[in-house]
């Protein structure tokens, strides 16, 4: 079984690789005038609402991969500490 710390770990790295990976495309498609050049009017809608898709996928993974982590940190914790028990006593009649 995968470890909730494996799949924290992929999820935070593909979360934000994700989100690196939007912001290069929208760094690279404007021009020297800070304007965004596309090639129609379609192809600019679209485009952008993948790209807005794709932010809020890339912010969930992230918000899962750190829950994951959480979750491990929770477990780790609790297999360190000693299991307490308490006996009671018999009564007697």
């Amino acid at each position: 079984m995968v470890s909730s710390l494996v799949i924290g770990i992929i999820f935070v790295v593909v979360g934000l690789g994700l989100r690196y990976w939007i912001n290069r495309r929208k760094f690279y498609r404007r021009s020297p005038m800070g304007t965004e050049g596309f090639s129609s009017y379609e192809s600019s809608v679209f485009i952008k609402f993948i790209e807005r898709v794709g932010k809020w996928i890339a912010y969930a993974l992230i918000i899962f991969g750190l829950l994951s982590l959480w979750v491990y940190s929770r477990e780790k914790k609790e297999k360190q500490q000693p299991e307490v028990t308490t006996e009671q006593p018999t009564q007697r009649r």
